[in-house]
C-alpha cells in the first residue's frame, strides 16, 4: 500500500479536464465538474476545463494543444470510453501517446470491478504520456470519475505519495527530447 510522506512538501500540478459528451454542457456536466473539484480541494490547479463532442478531430485539437501548452502537466478526460458508435476517445486519445500506461486500466477496472462488478469491462478507460504531459481517460459517470481521482489519480498526483508517485518522474518524461545527438551522428 502506498502511504504519505508527511516530510515532503505537496506540489500542486496544472491539470486541464475534458468532458467529451454530444449531450452535455458546463451546466450539467457532473463528471467535468466532479474531477474539476476534486483535484482543487487536493491542492492542484485547473488549467483549463472544456467540453467537447464526440468527434476524433475536435478531441485531438484540445488534447494537442494542451500536450503543447507549457502550464499544462496532466490531462484527465471524462466521456466516450464505451462501445457505442459514438464513444471514440480512446481512438482519438491513444495514436497521441509516446508511451501507454497498461497499468493505470487495470488499476482503474480493479476498483471498478469492486464497486459494479462485471459491468467494468464495459469502459475503455485509458492512460499514456505524450509530449511530458500524463493523459488520463475516464468514463463519463460522476461514480467512475470520483473512483478514478480517489483510487488512483489523487495519490499517483501527490508528491507525497510512496513508494513512488508521478511527480517525481516528471522532470525525466522529456528527457529523449533533449538528449544531445552523439559527435558524427547523422540522424
Amino acid at each position: 500500500m502506498s502511504s504519505i510522506d508527511e516530510t515532503k512538501q505537496f506540489v500542486p500540478l496544472n491539470i486541464a479536464v475534458l468532458t467529451i459528451s454530444d449531450t452535455r454542457a458546463l451546466a450539467d456536466d457532473k463528471s467535468g465538474a466532479t474531477l474539476a473539484e476534486r483535484l482543487v480541494a487536493a491542492g492542484h490547479h485547473l488549467a483549463a476545463r472544456e467540453i467537447i463532442v464526440d468527434d476524433v478531430d475536435a478531441i485531438r485539437v484540445i488534447i494537442r494543444r494542451w500536450i503543447a501548452d507549457p502550464g499544462v502537466d496532466a490531462i484527465i478526460t471524462t466521456g466516450g470510453t464505451g462501445f457505442t458508435g459514438r464513444d471514440v476517445t480512446p481512438e482519438a486519445v491513444e495514436p497521441l501517446f509516446e508511451k501507454r500506461m497498461d497499468g493505470f486500466s487495470i488499476a482503474f477496472h480493479m476498483l471498478s470491478y469492486a464497486k459494479i462488478g462485471a459491468s467494468t469491462v464495459q469502459s475503455r478507460a485509458t492512460a499514456g504520456v505524450a509530449g511530458a504531459t500524463f493523459i488520463f481517460c475516464l468514463p463519463g459517470s460522476p461514480g467512475a470519475c470520483r473512483d478514478g481521482w480517489d483510487g488512483i489519480l489523487a495519490h499517483q498526483l501527490d508528491y507525497r505519495t510512496r513508494p513512488c508517485n508521478f511527480v517525481e518522474i516528471m522532470p525525466r518524461l522529456d528527457e529523449h527530447l533533449r538528449r544531445p545527438k552523439a559527435k558524427g551522428a547523422s540522424v
